[in-house]
């Protein structure tokens, strides 16, 4: 079997031990080198943050805050070690939020999920992210050079040009969007055209849906996915053992309750947090608004790290009742009050047209007067009148969901 590098494989505890050398230093650089950690991290010690339970008391960043802070102190918000004019490209994502790209070759360090995916050394990659405005395309290319292979930037649409281009140049693999690249082999089909060179795909940017991966198959091309984002990079990326997605090296990965910075259970789902060693761009403790679960055990691949079980939906559940917005971060506020509630969750419903909110509570057995203070605490908080229902230890769901709205209109 192989690796892409030796980290992959070493002892949990060393890799451990590595990250938190690496936290204290992040943090000792980021304070000093950004306007925005320099007041977000102003009463921390650096030499404090070397485990996990220090790691939890930092502050959260964000990523739906990124907008107002940029319009604020633009254009990165004042997260960047790196001026504009220093890096080598800015991009621009919906929102608008905005990013830069380091002098790495690899910035996003997509190369280690290229060679998972099975990319090598001299491979021609078809390479279907968008080249405009956005970064997509630029992260694959940069662990494409540092792979060694090289691209042929298709960008997005022109299914016609895109069949003929592989007609003519022949590339080993692809990457894009998985539902991009069924259009294009159909297109191919309907077409006559062989674009049989293609074995290979990584794929990230939307759900690969497992009856698109095995048609892809059937067609030759094996499939694999990474989870990235624009602000990070590669945070997790899939192997043969297709167990869950491999936490990359060079990451601090958590999962943790939404509305909170307080890590959860393992195996129980939560909002994804990553923090980078990228020295350009220090995020720390930087709340991606994703949901997703920590997996048990190693995978079979013989890769020692975390893995994640995938995108699991949105962590930012707020919804408007009443005309009034009721936040995670709310929900989370009842739950310091009643330590005794095991796990919450506010369903939303409307029977009759009316709005209606109750919050389900999982605890050994409730009282009257815990419902009392409950209805007294949401009243408080949210500023509007709801229920209170009590379940059993386990009665709610392992879904991250923190406010759920099954309104019907």
């Amino acid at each position: 079997m192989s690796y892409y590098d030796p980290l992959e494989t070493r002892d949990p505890e060393e890799r451990e031990a590595d990250l938190m050398d690496k936290l204290a230093r992040q943090v000792a650089h980021a304070r000093e080198t950004t306007p925005y950690y320099s007041q977000v991290l102003a009463g921390v010690n650096p030499g404090d943050c070397t485990s996990r339970e220090a790691l939890a008391k930092l502050p959260l960043t964000r990523k739906r805050d990124l907008i107002e802070l940029q319009k604020k102190n633009p254009p990165f918000g004042g997260l960047n070690a790196l001026a504009s004019g220093k890096a080598k490209r800015v991009f621009a994502s919906p929102g608008p939020i905005y990013e830069l790209q380091g002098m790495e070759m690899d910035h996003w360090r997509v190369a280690r999920a290229l060679y998972a995916a099975g990319f090598r050394y001299g491979d021609v990659i078809h390479n279907c992210y968008s080249y405009h405005f956005t970064p997509g395309a630029f992260m694959m290319e940069g662990g494409a050079r540092k792979l060694g292979c090289a691209v042929f930037p298709g960008g997005v649409g022109q299914t016609e040009q895109q069949v003929q281009a592989m007609v003519d140049l022949r590339p080993d693999g692809y990457v894009g969007t998985p539902s991009f690249l069924r259009i294009i082999v159909e297109k191919a089909e309907e077409m006559g055209a062989d674009i049989s060179s293609l074995k290979k795909a990584l794929v990230s940017g939307e759900a690969l849906p497992g009856v698109t991966r095995h048609w892809l198959g059937e067609r030759g091309i094996t499939v694999r996915q990474c989870y990235a984002t624009a602000d990070i990079g590669v945070i997790g990326y899939e192997t043969e053992a297709e167990e869950g997605l491999v936490v990359e090296e060079e990451l601090l990965v958590e999962i943790v309750r939404p509305g909170t910075g307080d890590p959860v259970a393992p195996g129980e789902v939560g909002e994804v947090v990553v923090t980078t060693f990228n020295p350009d761009y220090p995020l720390i403790r930087f709340a991606t608004g994703d949901l997703s679960a920590m997996l048990p055990g190693r995978s079979s691949c013989g890769r020692s790290n975390v893995r994640l079980k995938g995108w699991m939906g949105r962590a930012d559940q707020t919804t408007k009742i009443k005309g009034m917005f009721v936040h995670p971060e709310q929900v989370a506020e009842i739950a310091v009050r009643h330590p005794e509630i095991q796990r919450m969750r506010l369903v939303v419903d409307n029977p009759g047209g009316q709005d209606r909110m109750v919050l389900h509570c999982e605890i050994e057995a409730g009282s009257e007067a815990l419902d009392k203070a409950l209805v007294a605490s949401l009243r408080d908080i949210t500023k509007l009148r709801g229920e209170v229902a009590f379940t059993a230890p386990g009665g709610l769901p392992n879904d991250g969901k923190v406010i759920e709205d099954i309104r019907i209109y």
